[in-house]
């Protein structure tokens, strides 16, 4: 009986072993090194297995620094999903509709998810660029025309970040509308025909009939986001580099680790951003699979 159960799931094991291996190895395995060297002393480029317990992670709780660029965290996050959902979900909806060269459309609305986020940072740079010893540029060149102006993400407080998450919304909004659209196409027209026979106006059908059945790509759409937005870097390092009005804790993860060589430091940051995700996507998965298994 054994031998009949390994003959049937025996060479799929063997098949995705190698995966499995690097998988262990390259993912999880650092992951759990990058946990023990956060309970060491290791400052410079001589390694340190000293151990001194969680005073990493107090010292972080304590910095100024780490605290700011938590509250930067927080605001990019909300905007860049708050822009990211708004735009992807129009744009789904007005394709939905079925306009004229629609595949043309998609393309285009997908491109910008194409691009690095670092070739969208230095791009998105020049657009934001308020510096009029280099003379003003992009969209600041556009508002000078109605006499208005605007320092964008030299701006102070939450401002500075909040025109960097617009951008990162921008590049992520044609991926949102292409998982709505799908969304969106799933659901059988006989449903909304049914409720538009009923009396229900069109308003009503999308709200009553569409809007519920679209909660799981809701829900992807959240996580992924959200996923994104914890770990970005290289777009905020691209607009704004070296700006403390800018800095998240990814930013304060590579300055700390790899210009002030604070390697337990930045390996302390790096974990609290895996619990951080681990956060977002474990309740995810619980959800997802509890319901699979209800079905």
């Amino acid at each position: 009986m054994r031998k009949r159960k390994f003959r049937s799931w025996g060479p799929a094991l063997l098949l995705v072993a190698p995966s499995l291996v690097l998988l262990g190895v390259f993912v999880y395995g650092f992951i759990g090194w990058n946990a023990k060297v956060s309970l060491t002393d290791w400052k410079g480029l001589t390694p340190s297995d000293t151990y001194v317990g969680l005073a990493n992670y107090r010292e972080l709780f304590a910095d100024q620094t780490f605290r700011n660029d938590a509250r930067n965290l927080l605001v990019f996050t909300v905007v860049f999903i708050g822009g990211a959902l708004a735009m992807g979900i129009v744009l789904a909806l007005l394709l939905d509709k079925g306009a004229r060269g629609e595949s043309v459309w998609r393309g285009v609305f997908l491109f910008p998810m194409a691009i690095s986020f670092i070739a969208t940072g230095i791009v998105w740079r020049w657009l934001l660029n308020s510096d009029p010893g280099a003379g003003t540029t992009g969209l600041n060149t556009f508002l000078d025309w109605f006499g208005l102006h605007s320092d964008w993400h030299k701006s102070p407080s939450a401002g500075a970040i909040t025109a960097i998450a617009l951008p990162a919304g921008w590049a992520l909004s044609g991926y949102v509308m292409a998982l709505f659209l799908a969304g969106l196409r799933g659901i059988p027209e006989e449903l909304r025909e049914a409720a538009r026979v009923d009396g229900a106006s069109e308003r009503q059908v999308y709200w009553s009939v569409v809007r519920p059945m679209l909660t799981p790509v809701l829900m992807s759409a959240l996580v992924i986001l959200a996923h994104i937005s914890l770990k970005t870097f290289d777009l905020i390092y691209a607009i704004a580099p070296l700006d403390a009005r800018t800095e998240t804790p990814a930013l304060y993860m590579w300055l700390t680790s790899f210009r002030g060589g604070f390697f337990a430091r930045g390996a302390a940051i790096a974990t609290l951003l895996f619990l951080a995700i681990a956060l977002v996507v474990v309740p995810y998965i619980w959800y997802t699979s509890r319901k699979e298994r209800t079905r």
